[in-house]
């Protein structure tokens, strides 16, 4: 069932991730489960010292894939509320560049929910990151592109 504005919130921002005021927005009394998630910069890429991350976006269309994204996982789980931002601009290391909350009335369905959404969001919203690395190179990416399979029985075989 699809989740009604007033339980959803999808942003891009340029300015810091309020991680507890997502917390609160997807807490209800019906929940007996909710997470956050956060994906913050790291020093290290494959072995590469970075230093910063700037991240662009296609607005219209990022915003657009994220509800279908929020739709899509509200059909599969009993998602009570949904937050999801994600930041543009330069971030520096430790910096949250996305937050996920979500809420369900039990933890099994909240944890699917979440890796759903933060897996898909790195493979279909149209979301770049240019890492700068310490050596003065830089490289754009489609966050997705260093994304862990989901599936363990690939990584296996």
């Amino acid at each position: 069932m699809p989740l009604s504005p007033e339980d959803r919130f999808v942003e891009l921002t340029d300015q810091p991730i309020d991680a507890d005021r997502l917390t609160q927005f997807v807490t209800t009394p019906l929940s007996g489960a909710v997470i956050l998630f956060l994906g913050t910069v790291r020093e290290l890429t494959h072995g590469k010292r970075t230093i910063s991350l700037d991240y662009d976006a296609y607005p219209e269309m990022a915003l657009k894939k994220m509800n279908e994204l929020v739709d899509e996982t509200a059909e599969k789980w009993p998602v009570q509320k949904v937050a999801i931002v994600h930041r543009t601009g330069k971030l520096e290391l430790a910096e949250a560049s996305v937050a996920i909350a979500l809420s369900c009335p039990h933890r099994g369905d909240v944890f699917d929910a979440g890796r759903f959404l933060i897996d898909e969001l790195k493979i279909r919203v149209p979301i770049w990151k240019k890492e700068n690395w310490s050596d003065g190179t830089t490289e754009w990416v489609h966050p997705g592109a260093d994304a862990p399979s989901t599936n363990p029985r690939t990584e296996a075989e």
